[in-house]
Protein backbone atom coordinates (compact mmCIF):
# COMPACT_ATOMS: atom_id res chain seq x y z
CA UNK A 1 0.00 0.00 0.00
CA UNK A 2 1.42 3.36 -1.02
CA UNK A 3 1.76 6.00 1.69
CA UNK A 4 0.81 9.61 2.24
CA UNK A 5 3.74 11.91 3.07
CA UNK A 6 3.12 15.01 5.23
CA UNK A 7 5.40 18.08 5.09
CA UNK A 8 4.92 20.71 7.80
CA UNK A 9 8.25 22.57 7.49
CA UNK A 10 9.34 25.24 5.01
CA UNK A 11 11.89 24.22 2.40
CA UNK A 12 12.39 22.89 -1.11
CA UNK A 13 11.04 19.73 -2.71
CA UNK A 14 13.66 18.42 -5.13
CA UNK A 15 14.41 15.67 -7.58
CA UNK A 16 17.83 14.11 -7.89
CA UNK A 17 17.90 11.60 -10.74
CA UNK A 18 15.22 9.06 -9.74
CA UNK A 19 15.10 10.20 -6.13
CA UNK A 20 12.80 12.67 -4.41
CA UNK A 21 13.80 14.57 -1.28
CA UNK A 22 12.76 17.51 0.89
CA UNK A 23 15.44 20.01 1.96
CA UNK A 24 14.95 22.39 4.89
CA UNK A 25 16.56 25.87 4.94
CA UNK A 26 19.35 24.55 7.22
CA UNK A 27 20.34 21.99 4.58
CA UNK A 28 18.77 18.99 6.34
CA UNK A 29 17.41 16.51 3.83
CA UNK A 30 14.69 13.89 4.09
CA UNK A 31 14.48 11.41 1.23
CA UNK A 32 11.04 10.31 0.04
CA UNK A 33 10.66 6.78 -1.38
CA UNK A 34 9.04 7.42 -4.76
CA UNK A 35 7.87 3.85 -5.30
CA UNK A 36 5.95 3.82 -1.99
CA UNK A 37 4.41 7.32 -2.16
CA UNK A 38 0.88 8.02 -3.39
CA UNK A 39 0.60 11.68 -2.44
CA UNK A 40 2.32 14.49 -0.55
CA UNK A 41 0.39 16.82 1.75
CA UNK A 42 2.14 20.19 2.07
CA UNK A 43 1.42 22.45 5.07
CA UNK A 44 4.60 24.53 4.92
CA UNK A 45 5.99 27.03 2.41
CA UNK A 46 7.89 25.08 -0.23
CA UNK A 47 9.68 25.72 -3.50
CA UNK A 48 9.59 23.41 -6.52
CA UNK A 49 10.12 23.53 -10.28
CA UNK A 50 8.71 22.14 -13.52
CA UNK A 51 11.19 19.26 -13.65
CA UNK A 52 9.98 18.09 -10.27
CA UNK A 53 6.34 18.26 -11.38
CA UNK A 54 7.16 16.25 -14.49
CA UNK A 55 8.89 13.65 -12.29
CA UNK A 56 5.86 13.49 -9.96
CA UNK A 57 3.56 13.10 -12.94
CA UNK A 58 5.61 10.22 -14.32
CA UNK A 59 5.38 8.50 -10.94
CA UNK A 60 1.67 9.29 -10.46
CA UNK A 61 2.24 11.23 -7.20
CA UNK A 62 -0.31 13.87 -6.21
CA UNK A 63 0.57 17.09 -4.36
CA UNK A 64 -1.96 18.75 -2.05
CA UNK A 65 -1.39 22.27 -0.73
CA UNK A 66 -2.72 23.72 2.53
CA UNK A 67 -2.27 27.28 3.76
CA UNK A 68 -0.95 28.56 7.08
CA UNK A 69 -4.31 27.88 8.73
CA UNK A 70 -4.64 24.33 7.45
CA UNK A 71 -7.14 25.26 4.74
CA UNK A 72 -6.96 23.17 1.58
CA UNK A 73 -5.85 25.38 -1.33
CA UNK A 74 -5.51 23.00 -4.27
CA UNK A 75 -3.77 20.02 -5.78
CA UNK A 76 -1.26 19.12 -8.44
CA UNK A 77 -3.24 16.40 -10.19
CA UNK A 78 -0.97 14.54 -12.63
CA UNK A 79 -2.34 13.54 -16.00
CA UNK A 80 -4.89 10.82 -15.44
CA UNK A 81 -3.27 7.49 -16.17
CA UNK A 82 -6.61 5.65 -15.93
CA UNK A 83 -8.55 8.30 -17.83
CA UNK A 84 -11.31 6.92 -20.04
CA UNK A 85 -13.06 8.92 -22.73
CA UNK A 86 -15.98 6.51 -22.49
CA UNK A 87 -16.36 7.14 -18.75
CA UNK A 88 -16.07 10.93 -19.11
CA UNK A 89 -18.79 10.92 -21.77
CA UNK A 90 -21.05 8.88 -19.52
CA UNK A 91 -20.38 11.15 -16.54
CA UNK A 92 -21.21 14.19 -18.67
CA UNK A 93 -24.34 12.50 -20.01
CA UNK A 94 -25.56 11.88 -16.46
CA UNK A 95 -24.83 15.49 -15.53
CA UNK A 96 -26.57 17.01 -18.55
CA UNK A 97 -29.66 14.82 -18.10
CA UNK A 98 -31.51 16.68 -15.32
CA UNK A 99 -33.35 13.58 -14.09
CA UNK A 100 -30.22 11.45 -13.95
CA UNK A 101 -28.23 14.16 -12.21
CA UNK A 102 -31.00 14.69 -9.69
CA UNK A 103 -31.15 10.96 -8.96
CA UNK A 104 -27.48 10.98 -7.93
CA UNK A 105 -27.77 14.24 -5.97
CA UNK A 106 -30.54 12.70 -3.88
CA UNK A 107 -28.51 9.54 -3.35
CA UNK A 108 -25.56 11.51 -1.94
CA UNK A 109 -27.80 13.47 0.43
CA UNK A 110 -29.70 10.35 1.52
CA UNK A 111 -26.44 8.46 2.11
CA UNK A 112 -25.14 11.34 4.21
CA UNK A 113 -28.37 11.53 6.23
CA UNK A 114 -28.41 7.78 6.84
CA UNK A 115 -24.83 7.85 8.13
CA UNK A 116 -25.60 10.87 10.32
CA UNK A 117 -28.43 8.84 11.84
CA UNK A 118 -26.05 5.91 12.37
CA UNK A 119 -23.68 8.19 14.31
CA UNK A 120 -26.46 9.61 16.49
CA UNK A 121 -27.95 6.17 17.12
CA UNK A 122 -24.52 4.88 18.13
CA UNK A 123 -24.22 7.51 20.87
CA UNK A 124 -27.90 7.28 21.83
CA UNK A 125 -27.40 3.57 22.50
CA UNK A 126 -24.54 4.49 24.84
CA UNK A 127 -26.65 6.54 27.21
CA UNK A 128 -26.81 9.99 25.55
CA UNK A 129 -30.41 10.96 24.90
CA UNK A 130 -30.50 12.01 21.25
CA UNK A 131 -33.97 10.73 20.28
CA UNK A 132 -35.32 14.23 19.62
CA UNK A 133 -32.59 14.90 17.04
CA UNK A 134 -32.87 11.40 15.54
CA UNK A 135 -36.65 11.71 15.05
CA UNK A 136 -36.43 15.14 13.45
CA UNK A 137 -33.63 14.10 11.08
CA UNK A 138 -35.52 10.94 10.11
CA UNK A 139 -38.53 13.11 9.22
CA UNK A 140 -36.40 15.45 7.12
CA UNK A 141 -34.62 12.55 5.38
CA UNK A 142 -37.94 10.89 4.52
CA UNK A 143 -38.85 13.92 2.38
CA UNK A 144 -35.75 13.68 0.15
CA UNK A 145 -37.36 11.37 -2.49
CA UNK A 146 -40.25 13.84 -2.93
CA UNK A 147 -38.05 16.78 -3.95
CA UNK A 148 -37.92 17.90 -7.55
CA UNK A 149 -34.86 20.15 -7.88
CA UNK A 150 -31.29 20.04 -6.58
CA UNK A 151 -31.64 23.29 -4.62
CA UNK A 152 -34.50 21.80 -2.58
CA UNK A 153 -32.43 18.73 -1.77
CA UNK A 154 -29.50 20.88 -0.69
CA UNK A 155 -31.86 22.91 1.52
CA UNK A 156 -32.98 19.70 3.23
CA UNK A 157 -29.34 18.66 3.60
CA UNK A 158 -28.64 22.02 5.28
CA UNK A 159 -31.53 21.55 7.71
CA UNK A 160 -30.37 18.02 8.52
CA UNK A 161 -26.86 19.30 9.18
CA UNK A 162 -28.11 22.07 11.46
CA UNK A 163 -30.18 19.61 13.48
CA UNK A 164 -27.23 17.22 13.58
CA UNK A 165 -24.87 19.90 14.84
CA UNK A 166 -27.36 20.76 17.60
CA UNK A 167 -26.75 17.24 18.90
CA UNK A 168 -23.00 17.72 19.23
CA UNK A 169 -23.02 19.42 22.64
CA UNK A 170 -24.64 16.40 24.37
CA UNK A 171 -22.03 14.17 22.70
CA UNK A 172 -19.17 16.52 23.65
CA UNK A 173 -19.96 17.66 27.23
CA UNK A 174 -16.68 19.56 27.72
CA UNK A 175 -17.71 23.20 28.22
CA UNK A 176 -14.48 24.37 26.55
CA UNK A 177 -15.71 22.82 23.30
CA UNK A 178 -19.30 24.07 23.24
CA UNK A 179 -20.72 24.42 19.75
CA UNK A 180 -23.45 26.90 18.75
CA UNK A 181 -23.58 26.75 14.93
CA UNK A 182 -21.52 25.88 11.88
CA UNK A 183 -19.35 28.78 10.73
CA UNK A 184 -16.76 28.19 8.01
CA UNK A 185 -15.09 31.33 6.70
CA UNK A 186 -13.44 31.86 9.04
CA UNK A 187 -14.24 29.01 11.44
CA UNK A 188 -15.48 30.40 14.77
CA UNK A 189 -14.62 28.30 17.80
CA UNK A 190 -12.74 25.07 18.32
CA UNK A 191 -15.34 22.64 16.96
CA UNK A 192 -15.71 24.61 13.73
CA UNK A 193 -11.93 24.56 13.35
CA UNK A 194 -11.91 20.76 13.75
CA UNK A 195 -14.77 20.25 11.28
CA UNK A 196 -13.18 22.49 8.64
CA UNK A 197 -9.79 20.81 8.91
CA UNK A 198 -11.26 17.31 8.98
CA UNK A 199 -13.46 17.97 5.95
CA UNK A 200 -10.46 19.28 4.00
CA UNK A 201 -8.60 16.03 4.69
CA UNK A 202 -11.66 14.05 3.62
CA UNK A 203 -11.97 15.93 0.32
CA UNK A 204 -8.32 15.26 -0.45
CA UNK A 205 -8.60 11.57 0.48
CA UNK A 206 -11.55 11.06 -1.86
CA UNK A 207 -9.73 12.97 -4.61
CA UNK A 208 -6.77 10.62 -4.18
CA UNK A 209 -9.04 7.60 -4.58
CA UNK A 210 -10.74 9.08 -7.65
CA UNK A 211 -7.31 9.33 -9.24
CA UNK A 212 -7.08 5.53 -9.05
CA UNK A 213 -10.31 5.07 -11.04
CA UNK A 214 -11.62 5.98 -14.49
CA UNK A 215 -13.75 8.79 -13.05
CA UNK A 216 -13.20 12.49 -13.72
CA UNK A 217 -13.24 14.50 -10.45
CA UNK A 218 -14.41 17.66 -12.23
CA UNK A 219 -17.95 16.37 -12.85
CA UNK A 220 -20.12 16.45 -9.74
CA UNK A 221 -23.88 16.07 -9.28
CA UNK A 222 -24.86 17.47 -5.89
CA UNK A 223 -22.13 20.12 -6.02
CA UNK A 224 -22.45 21.85 -9.37
CA UNK A 225 -19.88 21.37 -12.08
CA UNK A 226 -18.66 24.90 -12.78
CA UNK A 227 -15.37 26.76 -12.62
CA UNK A 228 -14.42 24.86 -9.45
CA UNK A 229 -11.55 22.50 -10.22
CA UNK A 230 -13.07 19.44 -8.54
CA UNK A 231 -16.59 18.60 -7.38
CA UNK A 232 -17.14 14.82 -7.51
CA UNK A 233 -14.91 14.42 -4.43
CA UNK A 234 -17.18 16.84 -2.56
CA UNK A 235 -20.22 14.72 -3.47
CA UNK A 236 -18.72 11.43 -2.33
CA UNK A 237 -17.26 12.98 0.82
CA UNK A 238 -20.77 13.77 2.06
CA UNK A 239 -21.32 10.04 2.63
CA UNK A 240 -18.14 9.50 4.63
CA UNK A 241 -17.76 12.69 6.68
CA UNK A 242 -20.19 11.63 9.45
CA UNK A 243 -18.70 8.19 10.03
CA UNK A 244 -15.04 9.14 9.64
CA UNK A 245 -14.42 12.83 10.35
CA UNK A 246 -17.21 13.51 12.84
CA UNK A 247 -16.73 10.37 14.92
CA UNK A 248 -13.03 11.06 14.98
CA UNK A 249 -13.65 14.57 16.33
CA UNK A 250 -15.79 13.15 19.13
CA UNK A 251 -12.99 10.73 20.04
CA UNK A 252 -10.23 13.34 19.90
CA UNK A 253 -12.10 15.76 22.16
CA UNK A 254 -13.73 13.34 24.59
CA UNK A 255 -10.48 11.45 25.14
CA UNK A 256 -8.67 14.80 25.53
CA UNK A 257 -6.25 14.01 22.72
CA UNK A 258 -7.07 17.48 21.36
CA UNK A 259 -6.98 20.22 24.00
CA UNK A 260 -7.65 23.98 24.05
CA UNK A 261 -3.87 24.54 23.84
CA UNK A 262 -3.90 23.02 20.33
CA UNK A 263 -5.73 26.02 18.83
CA UNK A 264 -4.78 29.53 17.78
CA UNK A 265 -6.86 32.62 17.06
CA UNK A 266 -5.99 34.67 13.99
CA UNK A 267 -7.90 36.84 11.50
CA UNK A 268 -11.12 36.64 13.54
CA UNK A 269 -11.09 32.85 13.32
CA UNK A 270 -10.00 29.79 15.29
CA UNK A 271 -7.58 27.27 13.80
CA UNK A 272 -5.59 24.23 14.85
CA UNK A 273 -1.94 25.05 15.49
CA UNK A 274 0.91 22.90 14.16
CA UNK A 275 0.79 20.47 17.07
CA UNK A 276 -2.99 20.18 16.82
CA UNK A 277 -2.84 19.48 13.09
CA UNK A 278 -0.21 16.79 13.61
CA UNK A 279 -2.37 15.04 16.23
CA UNK A 280 -5.43 15.29 13.98
CA UNK A 281 -3.61 13.99 10.91
CA UNK A 282 -2.06 11.09 12.81
CA UNK A 283 -5.51 10.00 14.00
CA UNK A 284 -7.04 10.54 10.55
CA UNK A 285 -4.36 8.39 8.91
CA UNK A 286 -4.96 5.69 11.51
CA UNK A 287 -8.69 5.80 10.85
CA UNK A 288 -8.23 5.49 7.09
CA UNK A 289 -6.09 2.39 7.65
CA UNK A 290 -8.70 0.98 10.03
CA UNK A 291 -10.59 -2.11 8.90
CA UNK A 292 -14.32 -2.55 8.41
CA UNK A 293 -16.17 -5.76 7.50
CA UNK A 294 -18.44 -5.71 4.46
CA UNK A 295 -21.07 -8.37 4.03
CA UNK A 296 -20.18 -9.42 0.47
CA UNK A 297 -16.47 -8.57 0.41
CA UNK A 298 -14.99 -9.15 3.86
CA UNK A 299 -12.52 -6.91 5.68
CA UNK A 300 -11.35 -3.73 3.93
CA UNK A 301 -9.73 -0.49 5.07
CA UNK A 302 -11.70 2.75 5.00
CA UNK A 303 -9.45 3.88 2.13
CA UNK A 304 -10.44 0.80 0.19
CA UNK A 305 -14.06 1.37 1.15
CA UNK A 306 -14.00 4.78 -0.57
CA UNK A 307 -12.48 3.20 -3.68
CA UNK A 308 -15.26 0.60 -3.72
CA UNK A 309 -17.81 3.43 -3.52
CA UNK A 310 -16.25 4.98 -6.61
CA UNK A 311 -16.34 1.66 -8.45
CA UNK A 312 -20.07 1.53 -7.67
CA UNK A 313 -20.44 4.91 -9.36
CA UNK A 314 -18.53 3.64 -12.40
CA UNK A 315 -20.96 0.72 -12.72
CA UNK A 316 -23.86 3.14 -12.41
CA UNK A 317 -22.53 5.34 -15.23
CA UNK A 318 -22.03 2.28 -17.42
CA UNK A 319 -25.59 1.12 -16.75
CA UNK A 320 -24.48 -2.09 -15.05
CA UNK A 321 -25.91 -1.54 -11.56
CA UNK A 322 -27.88 1.28 -9.94
CA UNK A 323 -25.85 3.23 -7.39
CA UNK A 324 -26.66 2.71 -3.71
CA UNK A 325 -24.55 4.74 -1.25
CA UNK A 326 -22.67 3.05 1.56
CA UNK A 327 -24.36 3.15 4.97
CA UNK A 328 -22.51 2.01 8.09
CA UNK A 329 -23.88 -1.06 9.86
CA UNK A 330 -22.61 -0.72 13.42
Amino acid sequence: MKKTIYIFSNGTLKRKQNTLYFEKPDGTRKFIPVENTAEIMIFGEISLNNKLLDFLSQNEILLHFFNHYGYYMGSFYPREHYNSGFMILNQARYYLDEEKRFFLAKKFVKGSADNILKVLTYYNNRGIDLLLYINQIEELASSIPDQRVVKEVMAIEGNIRNMYYDAWNPIIPDKQFQFSKREKRPPKGKINALISFGNSLMYVEVLRQIYQTHLDPRIGYLHSTNFRRFSLNLDVSEIFKPIIVDRMIFTLVNKKMIKPTHFMKELKGTYLNDKGRMIFIEEFDKRMKGVIKLRDIGSVSYRRLIRIELYKLEKHFMGEKEYIPFVARW
